[in-house]
């Protein structure tokens, strides 16, 4: 027997039926219904970005803002040595992005001017270290960011761990994709 508040499962109080088509008109009337030639450009702006069309409509809407670039770390970008080359699957899709930002985040023993002389990475900089504390990871990143000119919430970061993937909350960048999703 349930306690006192308990409902005992499913309401069914007279009128249900006509609540249930009250919200959902209502929700209906709130989604925005967007013209053709939007879609049309968000689309191409997906394939600019090398991003399935779905992938970026959800890091859109989640951020309310369009991306400009990514953040790849080094170990997504299968580089773990100085004078390692990235994969060519990898290279080539770098080099497949338009009107992107490319910033690489090198991991020690990687060097920020090994990441930078990659083809496709515009620009990079040292990675935060594993042993700092979340502080000084947030400010590290927030001077990525800040060097970029841009706000952080417009970059996702492409990562290939869990400690990476801590990046995101610590500068509320728009989002994170694992290294082999983005690059499959």
């Amino acid at each position: 027997m349930a306690g006192i508040g308990h409902n005992s499962g499913r309401v069914v109080e007279p009128g249900i039926s006509w609540r249930k088509h009250v919200w959902t008109k209502a929700r209906k009337q709130l989604m925005p219904t967007l013209p053709l030639e939007v879609v049309r450009m968000r689309v191409r702006r997906a394939k600019e970005l090398g991003l399935p069309y779905k992938t970026y409509a959800g890091i859109r809407a989640s951020s309310g803002h369009d991306l400009i670039g990514f953040l790849f770390s080094s170990n997504a970008l299968q580089v773990l040595r100085n004078g390692q080359e990235m994969p060519a699957d990898r290279a080539a899709k770098l080099a497949g992005l338009a009107n992107t930002a490319r910033t690489g985040l090198a991991h020690p023993p990687v060097t920020p001017t090994h990441l930078s002389g990659m083809p496709g990475v515009d620009r990079a900089f040292d990675a935060p270290r594993f042993a700092q504390s979340w502080a000084d990871m947030r400010d590290h990143l927030q001077d990525v960011i800040r060097a970029q000119g841009k706000p952080a919430d417009r970059f996702v970061l492409i990562g290939d761990t869990a400690f990476e993937q801590e990046w995101v909350a610590a500068v509320r960048l728009a989002g994170y994709l694992p290294a082999g999703e983005f690059f499959q």
